[in-house]
């Protein structure tokens, strides 16, 4: 008899321990996600991308101020994460991994640190992120620029003419479209740029 109920005993325990672990264990599960989640939209926001570093407080930010995508007579704006960070969740996780990666080659190992060194790296950083958005077609310019919602009507017809020859030459958005929110580097633009499909950046911060 007393053996019986010592196994009875340790079964109930063995049952409670098993519970206490896969409660614990969920409710470590929702406070990691509930982590994840958020600092991927923290990292997203135009405060942590602006001005977190001076790296960009001092240079992109203002360069970025009062341009068209930053004051216009809508009032609707494109903060930094609009153009620099995808927006559907594959991609997006890439991006932020690689972002991990601009971290260290600029921030912590001061490589853009001044305004020289910034300048000095700019045609690289610049050819980076064009090469990028090249690669995809300009995914990001995209998500809020729907070409079949545009009425060609409504643009200039220097507009119609070049929208026209970029969609026979199978061009892409930032193959015209770029320098509106930063200084353009010397050297070649994104037209002159070959892109090789098989590899294209992981991320277009820098």
């Amino acid at each position: 008899m007393p053996n019986r109920v010592i196994a009875k005993v340790r079964r109930m325990v063995s049952r409670k321990r098993a519970i206490v672990v896969l409660f614990v264990g969920f409710a470590m599960g929702i406070v990691g996600l509930s982590l994840f989640g958020t600092s991927m939209i923290y990292t997203g926001t135009e405060a942590f991308c602006a001005t977190n570093c001076h790296e960009m407080a001092d240079n992109n930010t203002l360069e970025y101020r009062d341009t068209i995508h930053d004051k216009n007579r809508t009032g609707v704006r494109a903060i930094c994460s609009d153009c620099h960070v995808p927006h559907s969740p594959v991609p997006l996780y890439i991006a932020k991994m690689g972002a991990l990666n601009d971290l260290w080659s600029h921030h912590v190992t001061h490589a853009v640190d001044t305004k020289d060194k910034f300048n000095a790296a700019r045609p690289m950083m610049a050819t980076r992120v064009w090469t990028y958005m090249k690669g995809n077609d300009s995914r990001e310019c995209r998500f809020c620029h729907n070409e079949a919602k545009m009425d060609p009507t409504k643009q200039t017809p220097v507009a119609q003419a070049r929208h026209a020859r970029a969609k026979k030459e199978k061009m892409t958005c930032i193959d015209c479209h770029y320098g509106i929110a930063h200084t353009v580097p010397e050297g070649p633009g994104p037209q002159e740029i070959e892109v090789d499909k098989s590899f294209i950046p992981r991320s277009a911060i820098f």
